[in-house]
């Protein structure tokens, strides 16, 4: 199949690669969109699990104020350079991901980071719920296993839905800007106030 540059733009526009990327998945995958969209999300999970043990020591603080000022978050995002730290993408990453910290309330940035405690009262909720329900013991800890997977999956910020593109998480978001970038990129810590 014949790979048009109007293709390769297409691709550009859903993905944020390379133009080469983008015409080399198109090539792989036969001009198949969607495997060229997977393709390259896959190469960008590569490239960031490469860069996973880099140390990230320059960055940006990031704040983000809602209307009426009510609701504020200040956000670490930490690189390995403050060359990358002052490019507008990792800044725009910085913005968004304080934004999407206001709207969706995370309680930690890694599922390691959600305190013992919660999961604990969490899970005793679910119990009961299931045994109350008159669901039989062998049954109750496989739905409590699931409930508490789903649970942790919402309150932990890089595995929740990003705001803006619900088809992404905001681990997907990270590795793009990593694969972009081409080096180590991470989200080190939030603080969320609210009046009230």
């Amino acid at each position: 199949m014949t790979i048009t540059s109007q293709m390769v733009k297409e691709l550009r526009d859903k993905t944020n690669a390379g133009m080469m990327d983008c015409k080399k998945a198109l090539t792989e995958t036969d001009g198949d969109m969607e495997k060229a969209v997977d393709l390259l999300r896959q190469k960008g999970l590569a490239v960031a699990a490469k860069r996973a043990d880099r140390e990230t020591k320059e960055g940006v603080i990031e704040c983000y104020i809602h209307a009426g000022g009510k609701l504020g978050v200040m956000v670490e995002v930490g690189c390995e350079t403050d060359f990358v730290a002052k490019t507008d993408d990792f800044k725009a990453f910085a913005k968004d991901i304080a934004m999407h910290i206001a709207a969706v309330s995370p309680v930690s940035v890694t599922r390691e980071d959600v305190p013992a405690e919660m999961v604990a009262r969490e899970k005793e909720i679910y119990v009961k719920q299931a045994l109350d329900s008159g669901k039989p013991e062998n049954i109750v800890e496989k739905i409590v296993t699931g409930k508490i997977e789903k649970y942790i999956s919402e309150i932990c910020l890089l595995e929740q839905k990003f705001v803006k593109n619900p088809d992404l998480s905001v681990q997907d978001l990270l590795n793009e800007l990593v694969a972009k970038m081409g080096e180590n990129i991470s989200i080190k810590q939030f603080a969320r106030f609210q009046l009230g």
